[in-house]
């Protein structure tokens, strides 16, 4: 009995910081991001379907395909990329979800460089 107690409280406070990961619930709707670039902090809108993502960023609107990879993970490619540096797929991996938000890391496919942000949604459409 005295061996079990030390596992058990192990398991219980190893599951107390479990991440919550309810990714499906993300897969569509409205979203935003924001972010600093250059010093300032820029919101990003984007609306997201099974397979499509439509960014309005700044007055522009760009497409991009999705590809699941599993029910966290997905690969988007820039559909009309200007320049080579949008050409290159990124590959997003949502960390933790959280009521109407989610917490994810992303970069270049083929990059180990990553960085992290939090997403928000704003609507179901």
């Amino acid at each position: 009995m005295k061996r079990i107690i030390p596992f058990a409280a192990i398991f219980l406070f190893y599951s107390c910081f479990d991440a919550e990961r309810n990714c499906e619930d993300f897969k569509t709707g409205t979203f935003e991001f924001e972010t600093y670039i250059n010093g300032e902090l820029q919101t990003s809108r984007f609306i997201r379907n099974d397979s499509i993502e439509i960014e309005k960023y700044q007055g522009k609107t760009d497409t991009s395909s999705i590809r699941w990879i599993n029910d966290c993970e997905y690969i988007l490619k820039n559909l009309n990329p200007k320049g080579m540096a949008e050409e290159k797929p990124i590959h997003i991996k949502i960390l933790t979800t959280k009521n109407n938000s989610y917490k994810f890391e992303y970069g270049q496919v083929g990059d180990p460089k990553k960085a992290r942000g939090e997403v928000i949604k704003v609507s179901e459409d």
